[in-house]
């Protein structure tokens, strides 16, 4: 029976001889058709084992092979794959099939990588807790009456139950990083324009990110290290940055235990977090001053901005993103004909979108809207740019901040219907990282008395994924408490 560890114990499996592509590519299939969790919309079993055999020949007849060879992805519905169906999880494309590639899937192809599926995700990417999707809810694996979180919930628990080694979702405002929270696994938001957009669905392209869920810190490091990098279609990425060799930088020996580490006081103390989270993130701070980490809790007396000028910008933002999706030229066309032109796109629009989806939209209209436009959006970039100026003053002293990834382990399912609210500052210690295009990662450390695993939260300044990496590799090695 296959048991996967990790892509270089895999690979070196393969090496070997003790595996090959071709058997691991039918064990992963024949467990998406034995799952009931609804985290995978399409997989793709003809073309995964002609590609898997491809492999095998090509490594066994002695081509040089790529950086994830033979390596079993799924991905994010809203990251395009060339010839597969593209929907956003979305009954406004649900018959659409992409016609190219985004950067990262092409950057994954050419380094050897399997993809074998595409992953349920709340419609647009906008929800956290994966039960706005056309398709369904996804469940947690853990507890299948508990969501998965959101949007990338499907990523998520296609790692979490062992349906592929690793998966990309995408994160606006911490949809991976709280998904991966919610499942026990290592979710990574890297900077903005470290990852190409290119070919991912927009919500807020400011905000937007493409990110990398796994079981452990190395195989994130793997994936970063082939998806990242300066890209012609998108003039966001970094240009002068490359972490191509990010892997073996994580190998290095080198000590961590002098970094300087925040947390922020205002954080700890809101009265939304879990008692328990909050007691073992002081126990974790307790253990790392004990190890020589210098750890110091710092005010940051700008938290209760966070949420509402992020939910300003991100909704103005998919409003004019979302614009496109009318029912012309492709997606959703309500089958009663007319000939005015508004009522046309009033139809197309208000059957093809959901819930979640058409209320941001028209929130985002009312903030850009005349006599509004000062008093919010105009405000919520205040905000952004006061928030961008305390992040430098921030890491001019300190290495990383530490935070609570979410207030609570995984809702019950349902549970936000009924209060809405709740689940828009449930995102209170996620969105700060998107709102200022730092890197973060949220890393599964502990367990709670419920049953459910919650993790830590790490951000360092923007472009520095390489001591993140570093950083969250000791803690998980070192602190994890189950």
């Amino acid at each position: 029976m296959f048991s996967y560890q990790d892509i270089s114990t895999y690979q070196q499996q393969l090496k070997e001889g003790i595996l090959s592509c071709t058997d691991v590519a039918e064990y992963y299939l024949e467990k998406i058709k034995a799952d009931k969790l609804n985290a995978i919309v399409d997989f793709y079993e003809h073309e995964v084992i002609e590609r898997a055999k491809f492999l095998d020949e090509k490594r066994k007849s002695g081509h040089k092979v790529g950086k994830l060879h033979g390596v079993i992805v799924t991905i994010k519905d809203v990251i395009a794959y060339k010839d597969h169906k593209l929907t956003a999880s979305s009954k406004m494309l649900q018959d659409f099939v992409s016609i190219y590639h985004s950067t990262a899937v092409k950057k994954m192809l050419e380094e050897d990588t399997i993809i074998i599926g595409s992953c349920n995700c709340d419609e647009f990417a906008m929800g956290n807790t994966n039960e706005n999707s056309f398709y369904g809810r996804v469940k947690n694996a853990l507890d299948e009456n508990k969501v998965s979180g959101g949007s990338s919930g499907g990523s998520a628990v296609a790692v979490q139950a062992g349906l592929c080694m690793a998966s990309l979702g995408s994160d606006t405002g911490g949809s991976v990083r709280q998904p991966a929270d919610f499942c026990g696994i290592v979710g990574m938001k890297p900077s903005y324009g470290t990852v190409s957009r290119h070919g991912l669905i927009a919500y807020g392209s400011s905000f937007d990110q493409i990110g990398i869920f796994a079981n452990n810190v190395e195989d994130v490091a793997k994936v970063l290290e082939v998806i990242s990098g300066p890209d012609e279609f998108d003039s966001t990425v970094n240009e002068q940055r490359t972490l191509n060799t990010i892997s073996s930088k994580l190998s290095e020996k080198g000590s961590t235990n002098n970094y300087r580490i925040a947390l922020f006081k205002n954080a700890m103390e809101h009265e939304s977090l879990d008692p328990e989270i909050r007691s073992a993130i002081y126990g974790l701070i307790e253990n790392l001053r004990k190890d020589g980490f210098t750890v110091e809790e710092i005010d940051f007396d700008l938290i209760d901005y966070i949420v509402p000028a992020y939910y300003v910008l991100t909704t103005a933002e998919a409003s004019s993103n979302l614009s496109r999706y009318d029912g012309v030229r492709y997606g959703f066309r309500d089958e009663h004909q007319t000939e005015d032109l508004a009522t046309f796109y009033k139809m197309n629009r208000g059957k093809g979108f959901g819930k979640e989806v058409k209320k941001r939209i028209m929130l985002g209209t009312f903030v850009l809207s005349e006599g509004y436009y000062d008093a919010y959006f105009t405000k919520a970039q205040q905000v952004r740019k006061l928030l961008a100026t305390r992040t430098k003053e921030i890491f001019n002293t300190f290495d990383a901040v530490l935070l609570p990834t979410v207030p609570a382990t995984a809702f019950q399912a349902g549970s936000m219907e009924k209060d809405p609210i709740a689940g828009y500052l449930a995102d209170i210690f996620t969105v700060y990282a998107n709102l200022t295009g730092i890197p973060a990662i949220s890393l599964p450390l502990f367990k709670h008395s419920n049953g459910m695993p919650f993790g830590a939260q790490l951000l360092v300044e923007k472009h520095d994924e390489v001591t993140l990496l570093q950083l969250s590799k000791a803690l998980l090695k070192k602190y994890k408490s189950y």
